[in-house]
């Protein structure tokens, strides 16, 4: 086994490699529509994608967010909502959001809507809502659960929890509460532990997290298999290295 340290960019780049090179998105490329419902780790996922189809040109991650959680007291900048990341057929129709798409979805589409909660043990996420009308993952939903669209859900290990989150939503979503409210979700959730095997094949593990300078959040991954696994893995973690690695 070799150790190494992910922080939370490092996580959300592993994660948008690993949904780039996931089949379920590898086949909508060539046909089919692909929503990135817009949020920070979809971010990265989204560059990914848009390059390994040549389009990158013209997006960026900045603002890239219908929610996002600061420091409290203090305020994010305000920047102009791009609007998602929509392809149909490998081909970005840019300016275009889930609410534009959502009504034509079917079998052979796919969803990528991030989450604020994981649940390691039974593999399930869930989002926080602050929009009354259930938000992004509101008008997703029936085409998930009526109409048979894939749910993949990119979701970095800082985010678990350690509980089932249909418990923590039951609790949330009392009547009475104060705050966003939350839904469980029912697509597949791709954490970095399911990205190094996506794209090396080796087996990872969390081990143990927290750091300072800059590891804050970050978490420590024990990654084993066969040596050229690992092998794999090794580089891929050193590909990584800008956004900063440690390895024991």
């Amino acid at each position: 086994m070799k150790q190494f340290v992910v922080t939370p960019a490092m996580g959300k780049r592993l994660i948008g490699k690993a949904v780039a090179a996931h089949p379920a998105i590898q086949a909508v490329l060539k046909k089919g529509t692909l929503v990135i419902i817009a949020g920070t780790t979809n971010g990265y996922v989204a560059e990914e994608i848009l390059a390994t189809t040549n389009q990158e040109d013209g997006f960026s991650r900045r603002g890239f967010r219908r929610g996002a959680v600061s420091p409290p007291g203090k305020q994010m900048p305000e920047i102009d909502f791009p609007g998602d990341v929509v392809l149909v057929d490998g081909l970005w129709h840019k300016g275009k959001t889930i609410l534009d798409v959502v009504a034509g979805l079917g079998g052979s589409d796919v969803i990528l809507k991030g989450a604020n909660a994981v649940d390691l043990r039974t593999m399930r996420a869930a989002v926080y809502i602050g929009d009354p009308e259930g938000g992004t993952i509101g008008v997703s939903i029936p085409a998930v659960i009526g109409r048979r669209v894939k749910l993949l859900v990119p979701v970095g290990l800082e985010k678990r929890v350690s509980c089932e989150v249909e418990d923590i939503a039951a609790k949330v979503n009392a009547p009475g509460g104060q705050g966003p409210r939350m839904l469980a979700l029912p697509g597949e959730v791709v954490t970095e532990l399911q990205a190094i095997n996506i794209l090396t094949g080796a087996r990872a593990d969390l081990l143990a997290g927290g750091g300072i300078y800059g590891a804050e959040g970050a978490v420590w991954l024990g990654i084993s298999g066969g040596d050229s696994e690992v092998a794999a893995a090794g580089e891929l973690m050193e590909s990584l290295a800008d956004e900063g690695l440690c390895e024991v």
